[in-house]
């Protein structure tokens, strides 16, 4: 029952909850190899949390690139010789009606938030089937357990994240998969939102956002059970969420 030792991949990790995954684990004691684009924001967390005599390795990542995420694991097994965990965060948001019709932002997360997590399980479920031991940690969202008008494509993304940890944890009985599904929370992906009626409908909704190490702390606690527990799924929203 213990963080401590564990190798912990986590994508998307240059901010939000990636971010603040990546510091809490460190700080129990993990090995954490951060992956995202922004390799130079990595960096700089990683001399941060070395500097603090924590364990970190940045690793630049795209995780729509099924070769990008191959070298990541790769580069991972090289440095620190096991994976225990793979987190898979990274993901966006562009949210819009779909009468706006904007087919290119829908491809975009559909590759971001679905193929990406594919991708790392493609990557990473060699190494854990070798080990006979492993743990999948999806982000869904609670955009995967009810749909908003204007979140259609972004809704689907996260229902599909819940189906494939849930499959995934009736295959493979000697891995764990974990689905964290976050309410409302302060990170960058609004940021990704071009449409203005989305937008303005976003920065009301985040007026009650969790930080993102609430999420963290979830993440945590999945990972420091028991081997024979797996949990399956938790769901962290504000408690003045009425949604």
């Amino acid at each position: 029952m213990s963080i401590q030792e564990k190798v912990v991949l986590i994508t998307g990790a240059s901010s939000g909850i990636g971010e603040a995954t990546a510091r809490r684990l460190a700080a129990s004691g993990a090995h954490v190899v951060m992956g995202a684009r922004r390799i130079e924001k990595l960096k700089a967390l990683e001399a941060e949390l070395n500097g603090e005599g924590r364990s970190a390795l940045a690793l630049q990542l795209d995780v729509t690139d099924p070769a990008s995420f191959h070298a990541f694991v790769k580069s991972a097994l090289a440095a620190r010789g096991r994976i225990d965990v793979l987190v898979n965060n990274a993901g966006i948001m562009p949210l819009s009606n779909f009468s706006a019709l904007k087919v290119d932002e829908w491809n975009q997360t559909i590759d971001t938030n679905i193929k990406g997590v594919l991708n790392g399980i493609a990557a990473v479920l060699p190494a854990f089937e070798a080990q006979a031991d492993g743990h999948f940690i999806n982000l869904s969202s609670i955009g995967g357990h009810q749909t908003f008008a204007g979140a259609g494509v972004y809704c689907a993304s996260k229902f599909a994240v819940w189906a494939i940890s849930d499959t995934l944890r009736m295959e493979f009985p000697n891995l764990r998969a974990t689905t964290i599904s976050p309410g409302v929370t302060t990170s960058e992906l609004a940021n990704t939102i071009t449409d203005p009626a989305a937008k303005a409908w976003i920065d009301d909704f985040r007026s009650i956002a969790l930080t993102a190490d609430s999420i963290a702390r979830a993440i945590a606690f999945a990972i420091e059970q028991p081997g024979d527990v797996d949990v399956n799924e938790i769901i962290v929203r504000p408690t003045a969420n009425t949604h």
